[in-house]
């Protein structure tokens, strides 16, 4: 990670089109292909390529023609297991990388590199889902216990090129959601081909990402940046219907998910360049975890100290999450420390190398 932090600058400069100047390309190519970005280089590539270095456009084309072929395989993939649901009467909703590859154009399909598809089904049709896609050949690779707060399911075939992750809810804690309502309300019915589902509007799917990002990654804790996101992020913006600034405040509540909304729109601003309402990129703690982000990116080593950053937040955490009985919080404290088994899990978390974040 070091050798590329030097690099996020010129990457980001990249991913917006500007003309490219004094570019270290071994770092570039490097950082892309952690963060999972190299196919969308393709835009900056067909605009530069005159200037560019021959290996560099060789190299960004295979990546981003191999990425058509295999998207192509995935809308198939997803298309046939959506017909096996429609045919007991379920339509799924698509989640992150499938509500894309559900909505692209044909001719961006490659610009999205993504390892699995995505799908959300109402509670009481999770068992029939399961039922349809191993009608078709699918196995439960994973299941989670039945204890777990998230039920989710993880299926595969031998011949695929992805997994199908079956969820019952959208990404990341059910606490963040308490002020959306159903959301149904917030997806529209669209046809795949032969099958129907639905498609999350571009605000709540900017918003699902966000939370993914910041909470079921851990990423607001640990002063994660995951550029593919922020990349899709400025994609809805730019998309026809693009994103309801004025829908999307209403919908964030809380100090907690304000702050952490705000950070991930902050550096969509600083890295991408995407205009953002001053509102919403201008208070001090989002500030404060985008100013982290980037120290962390240049120098790893700042990971582990800058845990201690979780402390601005610790109070809205527990604020938020609520779910344990009030006496129990008061007693607690809403700034004292977290639980030791926490704290090890995020200074493990803080030192690994995972793909897509930087």
């Amino acid at each position: 990670m070091a050798r590329h932090s030097s690099a996020l600058t010129s990457l980001c400069n990249c991913l917006r089109g500007m003309p490219p100047v004094d570019v270290e390309w071994t770092s570039v190519i490097g950082l892309a292909n952690q963060t999972l970005t190299t196919p969308a280089l393709i835009d900056f590539v067909d605009k530069f390529a005159s200037t560019l270095p021959d290996d560099v456009c060789t190299y960004i084309r295979h990546i981003h023609r191999r990425n058509v072929l295999r998207n192509n395989r995935l809308v198939a993939q997803l298309e046939e297991a959506v017909v096996a649901m429609n045919g007991l009467g379920i339509t799924p909703i698509m989640l992150k990388g499938a509500s894309t590859l559900a909505t692209a154009p044909e001719e961006r399909r490659g610009v999205r590199l993504m390892s699995d598809l995505d799908i959300m089904v109402m509670p009481d049709e999770a068992s029939m889902a399961v039922a349809a896609l191993c009608a078709i050949g699918y196995d439960i690779d994973y299941q989670t216990p039945p204890e777990s707060q998230r039920w989710h399911v993880e299926l595969n075939r031998s011949h695929d090129v992805g997994t199908i992750d079956l969820q019952q809810a959208p990404p990341g804690p059910a606490y963040l959601y308490q002020s959306f309502g159903h959301a149904l309300n917030h997806c529209v019915p669209a046809a795949l081909g032969r099958g129907h589902v639905y498609i999350p509007t571009p605000t709540y799917r900017a918003l699902m990402l966000i939370i993914h990002d910041q909470f079921q990654d851990y990423g607001y804790w640990l002063g994660d940046l995951d550029l593919r996101h922020l990349v899709e992020l400025r994609d809805l913006n730019n998309s026809a219907e693009g994103l309801d600034w004025g829908e999307l405040t209403s919908l964030v509540s809380g100090e907690l998910m304000k702050n952490a909304v705000e950070t991930q729109l902050f550096a969509l601003a600083e890295l991408l360049g995407v205009e953002i309402p001053r509102a919403l990129h201008s208070r001090l703690i989002p500030r404060l975890q985008f100013m982290r982000q980037l120290m962390q990116a240049r120098f790893p080593a700042t990971r582990v100290p800058f845990l201690a950053m979780m402390a601005l937040d610790l109070g809205n955490y527990r604020k938020a999450a609520g779910g344990a009985p009030q006496a129990a919080v008061r007693s607690r404290g809403l700034w004292s420390l977290p639980r030791v088994g926490t704290l090890q899990f995020l200074l493990k978390a803080a030192v690994a190398v995972r793909a897509g974040k930087v």
